[in-house]
């Protein structure tokens, strides 16, 4: 977005000294001016900022006045509503710097269309253009918003007189320009080698979908050679759900787009390409447990080539892990320390350095009791432990003393010992007043270890299960380090919101 100065604003309009103090007082609708944005320099100055105005504002607004539409955006004439326009020309396809692009010849002149939703895409063509005597005539240059506008797909432009000043234009209007319907690609084919296919009267194109960068991460680690088969068949199962889902979303987009087109309020619109049906959808493992175990498997693995399907793991496979959410504590707490204390030192495998997450200063550590692992990281000064709750606390003869509410929950039990509060994936543990909403993760949580200290903790439905009176006892401010005894607990278990047994 770029802001201009008076003397911009001045020179945009071609205004004598004066002008635009006139212009300002007399026209309700001119853009308004701000003092928000100012460059760095006048700030280190100490200077007041200058009055500036939203260049793509002052552009749009001088194409629908009278006195200065030629000065103004030129796919924003009102005129262009009514005049009638001769039918344009399709000039071909131009590989370019902002991606595969049309070339339309009609009544204004060139119109280029970037098929491409890359932020400031219409500007830096129309710029490479501005400078560019060869541009063949190209005024203006059409990149795709990457929603859907009134008349079709959202449009930004820019023209190559003002190419720093973008705006937005209808679908409908280079439709009538060009004078029949214009072809549309979902993104997923807006690539130079299935745009190119196209001419107009072409049938459809039929393209592959390709594999993202995760992937081909994904497949080509499932290539090596692990200690358990299971381990490729889970990484070949995350990689052919990845491709499914695209290939989903790019039939969604289509059906979107597509029925949009045919609404009678909007213009004719082509889909000018579609995915490649056969052999789909991919084949997915219907086995939890042996999925599981190939995740178990890469997550305890040292090899190099595991770091990266871990890291893409532990985004989209989060229900098949051994742990539970990711959490960072400080360890100045004294909860923290005493945990610390009973970590055992470890080589790291792909888990621990997905967690270190390329920090220097790091040690490893596994949590003998529970198996997570546990990465300390960080300067004398500012150390914090990073590591994946458990999703249950071992059974060892020992009870639920009680919770101490530092950074995270902790459980304290009987023996001694002390845990991080275990938790499903895609939940945290809280506390505290949560404006509209209540801490019954916690409070659910917390309610089964009372009655099963080894439990497998769930937090479906949590805010139907959770007891009244232990949210309302969580959902309090706490002094950092609170401890709450079983007594407490129990008290409050037992307890309605309102306080009555």
């Amino acid at each position: 977005m770029a802001y201009l100065r008076r003397y911009e604003v001045e020179k945009l309009l071609h205004l004598e000294k004066g002008e635009l103090d006139r212009l300002l007082e007399e026209d309700g609708d001119f853009p308004e001016g701000s003092r928000e944005h100012h460059n760095l320099f006048d700030q280190a100055l100490g200077k007041e900022p200058p009055v500036t105005w939203d260049g793509g504002s002052v552009y749009s607004w001088a194409a629908r006045s009278s006195r200065f539409r030629e000065r103004g955006a030129v796919l924003l004439d009102p005129s262009l509503d009514t005049r009638s326009v001769a039918p344009g020309k399709w000039l071909g396809f131009q590989p370019t710097s902002q991606g595969p692009a049309m070339d339309w010849e009609t009544d204004l002149g060139v119109v280029r269309i970037v098929h491409t939703t890359r932020r400031g895409a219409a500007c830096a063509m129309a710029e490479e253009l501005a400078e560019d005597p060869g541009a063949q005539g190209v005024i203006t240059v059409c990149v795709l918003f990457g929603d859907i506008g009134f008349s079709g797909p959202a449009l930004i432009a820019a023209d190559t007189a003002q190419p720093s000043l973008e705006y937005e234009t209808q679908w409908g209007l280079l439709t009538r320009l060009v004078g029949q319907p214009l072809p549309w690609w979902p993104r997923a084919l807006r690539r130079s080698d299935v745009i190119s296919q196209w001419s107009p009267g072409a049938p459809v194109t039929l393209a592959e979908v390709l594999p993202d960068e995760k992937e081909t991460t994904l497949r080509q680690a499932a290539t090596v050679r692990w200690p358990f088969d299971a381990a490729k068949t889970a990484l070949l199962d995350l990689a052919n759900s990845m491709r499914n889902q695209h290939i989903d979303n790019l039939a969604s987009e289509i059906r979107i787009f597509g029925e949009h087109g045919g609404d009678p309020r909007g213009d004719p619109l082509l889909i000018a390409a579609r995915h490649r049906t056969d052999g789909y959808p991919l084949p997915r493992t219907g086995d939890r447990d042996v999925l599981a175990a190939g995740w178990c498997t890469i997550a305890s693995s040292q090899l190099f080539e595991a770091y990266e399907p871990m890291e893409i793991g532990m985004d989209y496979a989060t229900d098949l892990l051994p742990y539970g959410p990711h959490t960072e504590v400080r360890t100045r707490g004294p909860a923290a320390r005493r945990w610390g204390q009973q970590l055992t030192p470890c080589t790291p495998t792909a888990v621990h350095a997905v967690l270190a997450d390329d920090a220097q200063d790091v040690t490893f550590y596994t949590d003998p009791t529970t198996g997570i692992p546990a990465v300390r990281k960080g300067s004398s000064r500012d150390v914090s432990w990073v590591f994946l709750a458990p999703l249950r606390l071992p059974d060892q003869d020992a009870q639920l003393k009680s919770v101490i509410l530092e950074d995270t929950v902790w459980i304290q039990t009987t023996d001694g010992r002390i845990h991080p509060g275990p938790c499903t994936p895609g939940d945290h543990l809280w506390w505290g007043p949560g404006g509209g909403d209540r801490p019954t993760e916690a409070a659910w949580v917390i309610s089964q270890l009372m009655d099963d200290i080894s439990t497998h903790v769930s937090l479906t439905d949590h805010w139907r299960h959770a007891p009244a009176g232990l949210t309302k006892l969580l959902n309090q401010i706490r002094a950092y380090g609170t401890e709450l005894p079983w007594a407490a607990l129990e008290h409050a278990r037992t307890q309605q919101a309102d306080d009555t047994p």
